[in-house]
């Protein structure tokens, strides 16, 4: 067994890649401890786990212990949040704050899940935001920042997403058809196993992994 030599911070757990990553490295024998940053506690009990509550929006204030490798699984919904600013409120502001507060913490690296076609200057705002997300990201000063942008994410919801499920639905129907790995569906669980690799394995400076890469890295 390999020596436990790191430690985490994760925010997002309660969300379906961020539920699923926190599995994963609660279970590998790299990491001795893990914290997790969210607005609820979680009911998940484990030797290797410690949990805070925060308000991101004034988690500048809150004095984080140091963590070796920090792990951003935000996100939300326009239908969930209510509005346009309150999904940018979690999607983009919470996400700074959390890298920020991280970095201060003396993260080295830091890893984000956003979307296959995030981009700044994307017409459609789901995608600039993630994209504004991104970029802001990059201006934080990480040794390491690796974004994983996967497509579209199967596993089980908490909370019922109808739209959703259409998609996945018909996704399935049409992944033959679609380039191989690429932009096909992607297990959220395949996300988290690729998210804890690349984590273990981040070289220096910015690195975009894009879902048929992390379909190769999380098997």
């Amino acid at each position: 067994m390999e020596t436990q030599t790191r430690t985490a911070v994760v925010t997002g757990a309660s969300g379906l890649v961020g539920g699923l990553l926190l599995d994963t490295l609660l279970a590998s024998p790299r990491y001795r401890e893990v914290l997790s940053l969210g607005r609820r506690p979680l009911p998940e009990q484990h030797p290797k786990l410690v949990q805070r509550t925060v308000d991101f929006a004034r988690l500048a204030e809150e004095s984080l212990p140091a963590a070796d490798d920090a792990f951003c699984c935000l996100g939300t919904t326009i239908k969930k949040a209510g509005s346009q600013e309150a999904f940018r409120a979690v999607d983009h502001d919470a996400v700074l704050a959390f890298a920020q507060a991280t970095k201060k913490a003396g993260a080295r690296r830091f890893l984000v899940v956003t979307a296959l076609g995030a981009n700044p200057r994307s017409r459609v705002f789901y995608n600039r935001v993630k994209g504004e997300a991104e970029e802001a990201l990059e201006g934080v000063g990480f040794e390491s920042l690796v974004i994983l942008q996967p497509s579209l994410l199967l596993g089980e919801r908490a909370e019922s997403r109808p739209g959703e499920r259409a998609a996945i639905m018909a996704s399935r129907v049409l992944a033959p058809l679609l380039r191989p790995l690429a932009s096909r569906p992607i297990e959220a669980r395949t996300v988290a196993r690729a998210m804890v690799a690349l984590a273990l394995d981040a070289p220096r400076g910015v690195r975009v992994v894009p879902s048929g890469e992390l379909q190769e890295l999380g098997r």
